[in-house]
């Protein structure tokens, strides 16, 4: 339940914890509970279900003007009888979100039915955990998901790359930030991949993007809550553990995915220019909340905030974060790395190495514009030429030289192949005037070649 609701908006640290109770003792935020898919929900319940909804929505929604309209909106549909004939609670559920999104578009908006999750989050509420204990529980939530990180490493050209699907509190993660920036600090440039990104805490944000500043503290974001009427800002932390890495260009991967605080990352260095974002349009939530009770089988996820980023004095909600460079977000790892190698190319000076990024940007670029390859055609290319062998598994082809490692291969055209690997190498695969493959010629970054003949 909390990698859902995680996503979902920016809590309050407390929030996080009654959200990991309830996870801890029921299933995931999908599951269908033993006999409640099967209950029927009457109108009696129907109508205290909406008036609450409508209740807490104007209490507690960051704009009173639209949470009174979202309220007449499914009272005015109760009385004309438009959910007389749903009779599933879930689907009840599934239709009260969709109308609360008809009038507000906010994508944090959304009505649970799990009477069983809503008596642990009341149980909880009578339970005194230490700051040390929540710490803990949370901590367990996170560790088999490596706190949110998918991958680090870094691409051929020396360019860090961080797979990153969720913010965590600042506290959680300080030490797993900083041991990643400290194992990419001496790249020449990082990518954040936030194309699987929904969201988390805006202190996680805050801490990521610490990292990519100078010790001057510098203004990210605001977020005000309404129902305590207070603003809180975040600025970059004046101490962060290791060096920090004000000047390294760094490119951001978004996708209609991205989602709440990877957003706010994304606006952030987008706003003071410390990014270039590179994919496609971002979701659009920037509005953080959590789940309130609204009777003993159903909870609501309430947008209780709104971020205000302090130099454009707006958000991203409902619009999304825009790219700077428009791609297809499957292709947009791609497009960055060519960015990143371009923009190193740009200040090189050593002969050699503008040798060898030009050869991988070329390679790059090819691949970018192949169309996918037959599959009779990889597969005509297995075999073996000298101690070289090529092989075939699950629509992919591997290169394998004598005893060494096997390479994955991809291609950037209907017969040439680079090997992310060994960025300096290709290779074509050659053939007669039959149409038959007679050997292989590998291309390297300084012109010179070679060519096998097919056994």
């Amino acid at each position: 339940m909390l990698k859902e609701l995680i996503g979902l908006c920016v809590y309050s640290f407390k929030t996080l914890v009654i959200v990991f109770i309830s996870h801890v003792l029921m299933y995931n935020l999908s599951y269908s509970q033993t006999g409640q898919e099967n209950s029927i929900i009457d109108s009696e319940l129907k109508t205290r279900t909406v008036g609450s909804v409508s209740k807490l929505l104007l209490e507690n929604y960051i704009f009173p003007n639209i949470a009174k309209e979202m309220g007449d909106y499914i009272n005015a549909n109760l009385q004309k009888g438009a959910y007389d004939d749903i009779s599933d609670p879930m689907d009840f559920a599934q239709q009260l979100t969709a109308d609360l999104l008809k009038i507000s578009n906010d994508k944090h908006i959304k009505v649970f039915f799990s009477p069983d999750r809503v008596k642990e989050m009341k149980e909880y509420e009578k339970i005194q955990l230490t700051p040390e204990e929540e710490d803990s529980l949370f901590i367990e939530e996170l560790k088999p998901e490596n706190f949110g990180f998918k991958k680090v490493e870094i691409l051929p050209g020396n360019i860090g790359y961080i797979d990153f699907r969720r913010f965590a509190p600042a506290n959680i993660i300080e030490e797993k930030v900083f041991s990643i920036m400290e194992f990419l600090k001496d790249t020449d440039a990082i990518i954040f991949d936030m194309r699987y990104n929904s969201g988390g805490s805006a202190s996680g944000v805050q801490l990521v993007c610490s990292y990519l500043f100078g010790e001057e503290p510098v203004h990210l974001n605001d977020l005000y809550f309404r129902p305590a009427d207070t603003t809180e800002q975040f600025w970059t932390l004046k101490e962060i553990r290791g060096k920090r890495l004000p000047d390294i260009p760094v490119y951001i991967l978004i996708s209609s995915s991205t989602f709440s605080g990877a957003e706010e990352f994304s606006y952030n260095l987008k706003t003071l220019n410390r990014a270039t974002l590179v994919g496609q349009t971002t979701g659009g939530g920037a509005h953080p909340g959590g789940p309130e009770i609204v009777n003993d089988y159903y909870y609501i996820n309430i947008p209780k905030g709104r971020a205000i980023n302090p130099y454009t004095k707006t958000n991203w909600e409902g619009t999304g974060v825009s790219p700077d460079v428009d791609i297809d977000s499957r292709f947009a790892l791609t497009k960055a790395h060519i960015l990143a190698l371009e923009k190193i190319l740009s200040k090189g000076t050593n002969d050699q190495l503008i040798t060898q990024l030009s050869f991988l940007i070329e390679s790059l670029k090819e691949s970018l514009d192949v169309s996918e390859v037959d599959l009779n055609t990889l597969k005509s290319y297995v075999g073996s030429y000298g101690e070289r062998k090529i092989t075939y598994e699950n629509g992919q082809l591997y290169f394998q030289r004598g005893w060494r490692q096997t390479y994955e291969m991809s291609p950037i055209s209907e017969d040439t192949f680079m090997l992310m690997d060994i960025p300096y190498f290709r290779i074509k695969f050659d053939r007669d005037a039959s149409g038959n493959v007679t050997g292989i010629t590998g291309i390297y970054d300084d012109g010179h070649t070679d060519n096998t003949p097919k056994n």
